[in-house]
């Protein structure tokens, strides 16, 4: 009988959604998958999914383990708003992990509740880098906008109609705009629906086109919309998809802390690769 010298494992993974972002999470602690971007960039254009999580091998004390995140272009990012949630879930339900976690992120660690599937709530990173009255030239006009890093680096742009707002144009030459080099920025466009509600519509970096939501890109929007006298705490958030997402924080000595943002998950299927 003929052997081939080697066996083929199935990995099995699991495809998760968060307010409309939807996600493969696979368990990669045993670093089957040598090649997580690539990996990432292949199974999500198959998939049509906007990138990959990993679950891998704690790399600090005190965190369950290390979550790498890869966008569908094959890029690495450092944080996920809804793709904690969806990794929360997954860790829980099918590796065993306690409802309360604390995860190692390349933004730094965050804490996951998974009190139930419709309630997720994550403690956040502090953000960082807020800065207000930007003026971005594009061509013979500016846009004022704000910037804020909740993990990510996100530019806020408040607007009184969101309904005929080029996002996928206009974000890309954001996301791309000299002021923002290198690594560029994810763009949200913010309208205020009142004291406590936001809508948004978000062009995000490295899925490189316009998402159904964005998790980071929420809390960057409530918080920066805060910080301007625009909103109160805690604020509601409706992205594209209409499934909305909760955000609250304090502040703390002219600092923004305990950032948290809250909202569901779902498992959506099933399926393996073989390694």
């Amino acid at each position: 009988m003929f052997r081939s010298g080697f066996e083929m494992t199935d990995i099995p993974y699991y495809i998760m959604s968060g307010s409309g972002n939807t996600f493969i999470v696979v368990d990669n602690r045993e670093h089957q998958i040598k090649d997580p971007k690539r990996f990432a960039a292949e199974k999500s254009k198959l998939n049509a999914v906007d990138g990959v999580l990993f679950v891998e091998k704690p790399k600090e004390k005190q965190t369950h383990f290390f979550m790498r995140i890869v966008n569908a272009d094959g890029s690495e990012a450092e944080a996920c708003g809804n793709g904690y949630r969806c990794i929360g879930l997954y860790a829980h339900q099918h590796l065993a992990f306690p409802k309360f976690i604390r995860v190692g992120t390349l933004g730094g660690p965050v804490e996951i509740d998974v009190a139930s599937p419709q309630a997720i709530k994550v403690k956040m990173v502090d953000p960082k880098d807020y800065r207000k009255g930007i003026e971005i030239k594009m061509g013979q006009e500016s846009l004022s906008a704000s910037f804020i890093n909740t993990g990510v680096a996100h530019t806020v742009i408040f607007k009184d109609d969101l309904n005929n707002i080029p996002v996928e144009t206009l974000g890309k030459s954001i996301r791309y705009h000299q002021m923002f080099a290198p690594n560029g920025t994810n763009v949200n466009f913010v309208k205020v629906e009142g004291k406590n509600k936001l809508s948004i519509r978000t062009y995000e970096r490295g899925v490189e086109a316009e998402t159904l939501a964005c998790g980071t890109g929420s809390v960057a929007a409530a918080i920066v919309a805060n910080l301007e006298g625009k909103i109160e705490t805690p604020v509601e958030v409706l992205p594209k998809s209409g499934e909305r997402l909760k955000v609250d924080f304090r502040y703390s000595g002219n600092k923004v802390t305990n950032v948290y943002l809250e909202g569901p998950a779902t498992e959506n299927s099933k399926g393996s690769v073989s390694i």
